[in-house]
């Protein structure tokens, strides 16, 4: 999911973008570090990370380069679907 801010290739993923899937990769101890290494880390708001990382949920790329984070981000947001 690149945008032309970050160069990426046809069969990979952006610098930025593999940046946000390592943020969600890992675990957090409470919501205030997580939106704080975002601002630090990647340098853009908590809003634009999760439109970024929603974006990611259904690039073939992402799918690709991270299963395990994309298949369970891909469960909580069918589940949260199917509630509403």
């Amino acid at each position: 999911m690149t945008d032309g801010t970050d160069a990426g290739t046809e069969r990979g993923l952006s610098a930025r973008d593999e940046a946000v899937l390592a943020v969600e990769r890992r675990s957090w101890p409470g919501p205030g570090a997580k939106e704080r290494a975002i601002r630090e880390q990647l340098g853009i708001s908590p809003t634009r990370y999760y439109q970024l990382l929603n974006a990611l949920l259904d690039d073939p790329r992402a799918l690709a380069h991270d299963p395990v984070t994309i298949n369970r981000l891909r469960r909580v947001r069918d589940a949260r679907r199917a509630r509403r």
